[in-house]
């Protein structure tokens, strides 16, 4: 027998009465794979190993201890020979063969009339692979293709829509910009999605993955903000999350950062839930700590800053604590740039403290300006500094490769490690 004999099925063993003959380590791993299956148990075997005893114990198989024989196949189903006895086994297989019973000879697979392949369950998709005999070979496939799935490597959207069942929304943090920094997570229900709800400043090189909606991939509707130049109001964008759940789909509202960082993923879960619609979060990295240390910036660095804040440039900077070495991460800041610059020296923060701007952080538009607040709004001004754009305040900024040669020599630049 080769694999272009077989005939490739699954089998539907539930209720259905089966019969394992052997009680060693193989029988015990078949039995068990049988059970979860569904299939009634009964092991034929004069002894058995503690894999196949614990199952007896529990009531889980009937053990019948004894050597096979040829009556045990009445009203079998399918059977299982894994005796290590190259003789009895061939024996099984031919009594069933005899009584037109699937069999799977353990003891010689070239003339076994079934393969048992190597198999594995990621959620509500099988995965079984034969490999020419060679179990080793097919487990090893077998766990590249689980791995690929899990990862959302490989194409998980469901294709019938009575399989579908009951829409739901996931909120997907994409991470910064570069499309490897999603979470393994938010990178499967990417690849299960029906709809895809996409901002401007999430990753967009996942989209460009995608199998085009044309070719049976994700629908993608573009709900981006831009400055003067908003595609969808939040009113808008909770109403098509809604709307395309409750029409039966998978809806992934990929947003940059996590969602539950100044990018409204509670209002949109809250929205969902109210509106009885199942809505799952998927944290993302946030820009707020990742985007500095693409800058080689550390929020917090020991002897440096022990702490930091993570604010809009939108909000008021009087309540944070005007200390160098208490890091401030300005999100959205560009805009009010001068205007935050102006509160946090009027607040104590003194001039020479370092300042970084760090742009399109994680893509092949990098930009990183570095300064103190004495010079960062001209500097920025100077070289255009533009959104999507992170600020760090703070002594911390001194530990970027950026910052030789941009800021004040200081002692307290290398601290005693």
């Amino acid at each position: 027998m080769t694999g272009r004999d077989l005939f490739p099925t699954s089998l539907r063993l539930l209720g259905k009465p089966v019969l394992v003959v052997g009680g060693g380590r193989v029988a015990g791993r078949r039995a068990l794979a049988l059970l979860d299956a569904g299939a009634v148990v009964t092991v034929v075997a004069p002894e058995a190993g503690d894999d196949v005893a614990r199952l007896a114990e529990a009531g889980l198989v009937t053990w019948v201890r004894r050597g096979y024989e040829t009556g045990d196949l009445d009203g079998v189903w399918f059977a299982q020979t894994a005796t290590g006895v190259a003789e009895v086994d061939s024996r099984v297989a031919a009594d069933a063969e005899e009584c037109r019973i699937w069999c799977v000879n353990a003891g010689d697979h070239e003339a076994s009339a079934a393969w048992t392949p190597a198999s594995a369950r990621v959620d509500d998709i099988t995965v079984a692979v034969n490999a020419g005999g060679d179990p080793r070979r097919a487990k090893a496939l077998k766990d590249a293709i689980v791995l690929a799935l899990r990862t959302g490597s490989l194409p998980l959207r469901r294709q019938r829509a009575a399989a579908r069942g009951q829409g739901r929304v996931a909120l997907v943090g994409g991470g910064p910009g570069d499309s490897g920094l999603i979470t393994v997570r938010g990178r499967q229900l990417l690849a299960e999605a029906d709809v895809v709800v996409a901002d401007r400043l999430g990753p967009r090189g996942l989209l460009d993955e995608l199998t085009a909606a044309e070719a049976g991939g994700p629908r993608v509707v573009e709900v981006g903000k831009a400055p003067a130049a908003h595609q969808a109001s939040q009113d808008e964008i909770n109403s098509i999350l809604v709307d395309e759940a409750r029409a039966g789909h998978l809806v992934v509202r990929l947003k940059g950062g996590d969602p539950y960082v100044l990018g409204r993923g509670g209002e949109e879960a809250e929205f969902c839930r109210e509106h009885g619609v199942d809505v799952e979060v998927v944290p993302g990295v946030t820009s707020a700590i990742s985007v500095p240390a693409a800058a080689g910036i550390p929020v917090t660095h020991r002897g440096l800053a022990t702490g930091f804040s993570v604010v809009t440039g939108h909000e008021e900077l009087s309540e944070l604590p005007a200390r160098p070495d208490h890091t401030i991460v300005l999100l959205m800041g560009v805009r009010r740039l001068a205007h935050s610059v102006r509160h946090l020296l009027a607040h104590g923060l003194p001039g020479r403290t370092p300042v970084a701007i760090v742009e399109s952080g994680w893509t092949e538009r990098q930009r990183v300006t570095i300064g103190t607040l004495e010079t960062i709004v001209d500097q920025a001004e100077r070289v255009g500094v533009a959104n999507p754009a992170v600020i760090v305040v703070g002594d911390v900024v001194r530990v970027s490769p950026y910052a030789v040669g941009s800021l004040p020599s200081t002692s307290a630049a290398h601290p005693a490690q």
